[in-house]
């Protein structure tokens, strides 16, 4: 196998391809990040000042064209994190996922425009500091590259890079959301584990089983429980409909807060839905 310029650029070009509505740009060691426009960089957003002041009016403004009513601070500071954090996650779980590579993206590496025409979930500059792969990766030859044991290591690596992305930003969240420690870190382990399931559904199939079904079974070993500082397991599990159909679900480990907007309208992993309303929901995304 021939040695790739990047280590991540096949996946994010794969990315792209199955989400069109989310772009990530790559950027060279000591290539400066876009800034200006709609840019705000990461670390700017974990400083939890003007820059973020700015960047959660769009969320405010969001809230008042969609729904026709203003949202509390709380909750529009918890949308404006998980619009940044469910992508952010998928530069880090998205190359592992497909070619077991784990970048390194501290939030100074990053920045983040949600103002681009045609891409709804925006887009992202990145300039990775690193990766790690296993020994018998092409990509090893790579200037920074970090070779670990094996599978298990790999998944600490995972672990560790997206936390060591979020940590900062839940600091400069936290205070505009009202949570604490577990509930922030909660959060991020719903958006680590949904956003990496919700793009292998769109990968299809892959070597004998789904692709839905094999990021189940990774996230799984990813996230089995005690990983502090995430919060329980990945919490896969199966529910029976009214035919007796399999409905695969997880238990959220935080709420999105949507329902102060919708309480008729919660999301069928909601810690709030019920079984039977869960059962209700899945039967008609399914259908």
């Amino acid at each position: 196998m021939s040695v790739p310029r990047s280590p991540v650029a096949a996946a994010y070009a794969r990315l792209a391809e199955v989400l069109p509505s989310f772009a990530v740009a790559e950027h060279a060691p000591g290539e400066a990040l876009p800034d200006g426009g709609g840019w705000v960089a990461a670390a700017a957003l974990a400083e939890g000042g003007p820059a973020l002041d700015a960047f959660l009016t769009w969320d405010e403004a969001q809230v008042v064209r969609d729904y026709g009513q203003r949202a509390r601070p709380d909750v529009i500071a918890t949308f404006g994190l998980h619009r940044y954090a469910w992508p952010a996650c998928l530069l880090i779980t998205v190359p592992w996922f497909l070619h077991r590579r784990v970048p390194r993206l501290p939030v100074t590496h990053v920045a983040y425009d949600r103002s681009a025409p045609g891409l709804p979930l925006g887009r992202m500059a990145v300039r990775p500091a690193g990766f790690a792969c296993l020994p018998d990766d092409p990509a090893a030859a790579l200037p920074g590259a970090r070779v670990v044991a094996d599978e298990d290591a790999l998944r600490a690596e995972v672990r560790a890079a997206v936390a060591d992305h979020l940590a900062p930003l839940l600091a400069g969240f936290g205070p505009r959301m009202r949570r604490r420690d577990r509930a922030l870190w909660g959060m991020a382990t719903d958006e680590l584990v949904e956003g990496l399931w919700y793009v292998a559904h769109l990968l299809g199939e892959g070597d004998g089983e789904s692709e839905r079904d094999r990021a189940r079974r990774e996230l799984e070993l990813l996230l089995p429980g005690a990983t502090r500082p995430y919060v329980g397991a990945a919490a896969f599990r199966e529910l029976t409909g009214p035919d007796g159909e399999s409905l695969p679900t997880r238990d959220r480990a935080s709420c999105c807060m949507f329902y102060t907007l919708r309480p008729e309208d919660t999301c069928a992993a909601c810690p709030r839905t019920c079984e039977a309303d869960r059962v209700g929901k899945l039967v008609a995304q399914a259908g």
